[in-house]
Parts: structure tokens; sequence; C-alpha cells
């Protein structure tokens, strides 16, 4: 089952859209931002992953040239 968003169908219906093409439309939209909400979950991992490896060579250094 797909998911459609209706914010971007029903402007599309009103505006003479015929109803395949309106509901296409708005299910390739919401296909595209699950898609982004996706990377953008993957994006704040790798920020963490490096904030950890900053903070971990940090504390290694700290030691080392003490």
């Amino acid at each position: 089952m797909s998911v459609m968003i209706s914010e971007v169908y029903e402007p599309l219906k009103d505006a003479g859209v015929s109803e395949e093409k309106a509901k296409a439309t708005a299910q390739d939209l919401a296909d595209y931002e699950n898609r982004f909400a996706g990377l953008e979950a993957g994006q704040m991992l790798l920020k963490r992953m490096i904030g950890f490896n900053l903070a971990f060579t940090m504390a290694i250094l700290s030691k080392v040239l003490q």
C-alpha cells in the first residue's frame, strides 16, 4: 500500500489533473520524502560517529603529549 500526500493530491485534482496522474504524483513525492528522512537519519549517525572519534582522538593526544 502506497502512501500519498493529500496536500499535493487535492490541489492537483482541483486543477483538473486526472485521478491517476494526481495519485501517482502524490505517491512519488511521498516516496522522495521517505528517502530523504532515511538519509537524514544516516547523516545524524555519521555526525555522532565523527564527534565520538574526535573526542577519543583528543583524549589520546592529551595523554600522549603530557
